[in-house]
């Protein structure tokens, strides 16, 4: 890795985000505005399917910081198109990663609850031994391992049940259907912390400021964090505060629905297998970053009022 450090009393550090169109990435655009000149690329602008165009683009950008923001995230979509998955999941990442230590630049990266079993009967720590069930988890922790394996200077997140007031999420679902049928059918035996986008975004930008400092200080160290909101919850859960929530007239719209019904993982059988516990300890975040995660429903309630700007 090369000795190129960000400056920042005299310079001003260039981010490059990718997917800047998928929910992380549309917040990160806004979050982390105040770190530098954000260089914000979709699909179309860095191609992770192409490893030549991604090197072609993050050399001629020559960014002090990545934010990879990109990746394939159809839980079970991936089941049956498993090559796609592990070349944006886990082969761009590295390559990313390969780029940034050349460049002496600070890589972030976004992982999933859905790299562990989900027999644990306590929150899993960083240091717990994955073991994922599916392609998506396999894939996702495939890109830590690539990146972690680089030498570049890197932070890792893993977040989990990702929502935001955009794209395609279980909290939009929700108010879709909620507003076609009255009655709903939905897992309970499931469980984890609903995590928002911007929330995701907010703390990512924070700490990149801090390590850009520490990096500057030559006190930086690479490290794998939890990103996830406080408490937890059950699909069927998530799905009553949505409903709840909205009813409260925190949001204006009609809502159809009658009744949430309770199923069990096995009475809605899936292509992939999802891990029936998820919690994720974040002490080491807070700690390491002075970091205050909120709980998952006051950022359902925030995530809602946006629908109504």
């Amino acid at each position: 890795m090369t000795d190129k450090l960000i400056n920042l009393q005299s310079g001003i550090p260039v981010i490059l985000i990718t997917g800047c169109n998928g929910q992380v990435g549309w917040e990160l655009q806004r979050s982390a505005s105040h770190l530098g000149k954000v260089v914000a690329m979709d699909r179309q602008g860095m191609d992770l399917s192409d490893n030549e165009n991604i090197r072609a683009v993050i050399r001629d950008i020559k960014p002090d910081v990545i934010i990879n923001a990109a990746a394939y995230t159809a839980v079970d979509k991936a089941e049956e198109e498993s090559e796609l998955a592990y070349q944006i999941n886990s082969v761009a990442p590295g390559v990313m990663a390969e780029e940034a230590s050349s460049l002496g630049a600070l890589l972030v990266h976004y992982s999933t609850d859905y790299v562990f079993n989900g027999a644990s009967s306590k929150p899993y720590s960083e240091t717990d031994k994955p073991d994922p069930q599916n392609i998506y988890g396999a894939s996702k922790l495939a890109g830590e391992l690539a990146i972690q394996e680089s030498g570049c200077d890197y932070l890792i997140f893993r977040t989990s049940w990702v929502f935001a007031s955009r794209g395609q999420n279980f909290l939009l679902s929700m108010l879709r259907l909620a507003s076609e049928r009255k009655e709903l059918s939905i897992v309970s035996d499931q469980t984890g912390a609903p995590t928002s986008a911007r929330l995701i975004a907010d703390v990512t930008s924070n700490v990149v400021w801090q390590a850009l400092n520490e990096r500057n200080n030559k006190r930086f160290k690479s490290d794998l964090f939890h990103l996830v909101s406080s408490g937890s919850t059950s699909w069927h859960g998530f799905a009553e505060e949505i409903f709840q929530t909205v009813r409260s007239g925190i949001i204006n719209r009609e809502l159809v629905i009658k009744d949430v019904l309770p199923i069990k993982t096995e009475d809605y059988p899936t292509p992939a297998t999802r891990p029936i516990f998820s919690h994720l300890q974040t002490d080491k975040l807070a700690k390491a970053y002075s970091i205050y995660l909120p709980e998952w429903s006051v950022q359902v309630g925030l995530c809602l009022r946006e629908l109504n700007d």
